[in-house]
């Protein structure tokens, strides 16, 4: 590459899903409501659990973190994309960029170490019942929880100053909705060897690693439910992590299906749309999914919105006598 054709880059396009005005309104819409749904499903979540005496356990500890992260793993990316849409600009700041890249690959790297701590949860609880609260006290949670962040913090940052020391072509249209690292590389005119390399040991970490966890642990849980006699016994024990095991083959087939189709096809809009599902579906999904069928977050949040009605009237009445 000629020297003369790279350039100090200070804004990228974000091209998004349609250059046509006619369905830019559709488009905001739509993101809006799914994100607002994002949002006050997983802040009842948790309130739910933390108003909630009986839910303070392991599971609903993990379930109130994972609840916060994905509201801050949509909120990374969705809020830019709906003021781009408003405002009719496509651009974002180079900082701005590695800015939302950092946080992006953060939050994705908590969400997959929640979700293997959940199923180490059940293992435990399944497997070994006896040593179950002996295993998963409140410091041990707090300590799995603190090391997650340190090591999603730690990887971002890799991840993040490969990407810093890279330099940009005049091209700089991003044919997605976010700044993703894949996409921010190919755009680099100088040697992305380095990058490509820390892309794999991270995929390594922070997929393959928590992923063959995830694996282990079911194939521990399911052998011990056939181990069980009655079939009472093997609905309630299967019942106790069949919410966790919907999100998980939501979270990691919709990602992988994110980079099996990017790898397989040419078109860049194809893999934004595919991002979709795990960026914002899937945070989306997660409150239905943990509360349709669990009654102890609907007797909570009964408890909670029941505790707000009382005190209404209870104030409006006090305060005709004040």
């Amino acid at each position: 590459m000629e020297p003369g054709n790279l350039t100090e880059v200070s804004e990228f396009l974000l091209l998004g899903f349609s250059e046509g005005p006619e369905l830019q309104p559709l488009i905001f819409g739509f993101f809006l409501s799914m994100y607002l749904i994002t949002v006050f499903g997983n802040l009842l979540l948790i309130l739910a659990v933390s108003s909630d005496s009986h839910l303070h356990t392991p599971m609903y500890f993990f379930l109130a973190n994972l609840s916060f992260v994905d509201i801050c793993f949509t909120s990374t990316t969705i809020p830019k994309m709906l003021m781009n849409i408003q405002t009719e600009r496509k651009v974002i700041t180079y900082a701005d960029c590695i800015t939302q890249m950092y946080f992006f690959l953060l939050f994705a790297g908590l969400d997959n170490y929640i979700l293997t701590m959940m199923a180490y949860d059940r293992f435990l609880a399944i497997c070994h019942p006896l040593h179950y609260t002996v295993i998963m006290n409140p410091q041990i949670c707090g300590l799995l929880v603190l090391v997650s962040w340190i090591m999603s913090v730690l990887h971002s940052l890799l991840q993040t100053s490969v990407v810093l020391r890279l330099s940009f072509c005049t091209e700089v249209e991003i044919p997605h909705f976010f700044c993703e690292i894949k996409q921010l590389v190919q755009l680099a005119c100088s040697d992305t060897f380095l990058n490509d390399m820390v892309m794999y040991f991270g995929a390594g970490l922070l997929g393959g690693g928590p992923l063959a966890g995830i694996l282990y642990s079911y194939s521990k849980i399911i052998s011990s439910i056939f181990e069980i006699s009655s079939a009472q016994g093997k609905y309630k024990a299967f019942s106790t992590c069949a919410s966790h095991l919907s999100v998980v083959s939501l979270f990691y087939c919709t990602g992988l299906g994110v980079y099996l189709s990017s790898a397989a096809s040419q078109t860049s809009h194809l893999s934004a749309i595919a991002s979709v599902m795990y960026t914002v579906v899937t945070p989306m999904l997660n409150p239905f999914i943990y509360s349709l069928r669990n009654k102890g977050i609907k007797r909570a949040l009964k408890r909670f919105f029941g505790k707000q009605i009382i005190k209404g009237p209870i104030f409006l009445g006090l305060k005709k006598y004040t």
